[in-house]
């Protein structure tokens, strides 16, 4: 078994060109021997919040901006999960690839888990 393959996308969230909703269910419709596609989302936002990893529901996030990347990231494979949950986050059955005000070290540390292949041994 071989590692699906990760498009991750680092924003800060407020599309110009339009909705890119469509776009990104191009993206995890995207499908390998592996799996589908996984669509990380990084938003890098002006808000002045609390940083949120792997958060499994929009509701809590400020802005529309960050329930729209929210909504468009994918749900965490299990192994992925498990890689989280070993490495301290509180992660659930709907966690997903979401970051929103990640500092230098968090957002490494949500790269590193969402693409280390070994998460899915």
């Amino acid at each position: 078994y071989s590692f699906p393959p990760v498009v991750i996308n680092i924003t800060d969230g407020e599309s110009t060109d339009g909705d890119p909703t469509t776009d990104a269910e191009k993206i995890r419709a995207l499908e390998t021997q592996d799996g589908n596609a996984l669509l990380f989302n990084c938003h890098i936002s002006g808000t002045k919040a609390e940083s949120v990893l792997f958060a499994d529901a929009a509701e809590g996030l400020p802005d529309q901006f960050a329930k729209l990347l929210f909504n468009m990231s994918s749900v965490l494979p299990e192994p992925i999960r498990e890689g989280a949950q070993r490495e301290g986050f509180q992660v659930s059955d709907g966690s997903r690839g979401f970051a929103f005000n990640a500092d230098l070290v968090e957002l490494i540390r949500f790269l590193d888990i969402g693409t280390r292949p070994s998460n899915l041994r």
